[in-house]
């Protein structure tokens, strides 16, 4: 039940998403992309936190903070970019960010390219905290 809880929810914001792709197309900073994922969230009724802070440890020693662009109904986290193409590097980021947040559902999403990008990520260890 919780897989299609979260199923649903990253559908509805990949749905958000494609709507801010499909009005601004590429070619606009990640702010601006952030600005109207915003107005898309409110306007199909989600909780949402913008730039969610998560303090990182390290052998229970603060070492840092990392912050996610949204996280959604407090269950789902959402990291944007706009860049050309979507690498590892930046999958790896948006894991780390589940990892440091203790979730286990998130969305990678690029408004950078021609076409709407996004990975859905799945750290099956947290789904259900």
């Amino acid at each position: 039940m919780v897989l299609l809880i979260h199923d649903t929810l990253t559908h509805q914001i990949i749905g958000c998403a494609m709507r801010v792709h499909s009005k601004l197309g590429n070619g606009f900073t990640e702010a601006v992309y952030q600005r109207c994922m915003v107005i898309e969230f409110r306007k199909a009724g989600l909780a949402f936190e913008k730039e969610r802070e998560q303090t990182i440890y390290y052998d229970d020693v603060e070492v840092g903070t990392r912050r996610v662009d949204f996280l959604v109904e407090g269950k789902v986290l959402v990291e944007l970019k706009a860049i050309a193409r979507l690498e590892e590097v930046h999958l790896a980021q948006a894991l780390n960010y589940l990892e440091a947040f203790k979730l286990g559902t998130g969305l990678l999403i690029n408004f950078g390219a021609k076409s709407l990008e996004f990975k859905r990520l799945i750290k099956p260890r947290f789904i259900g905290l």
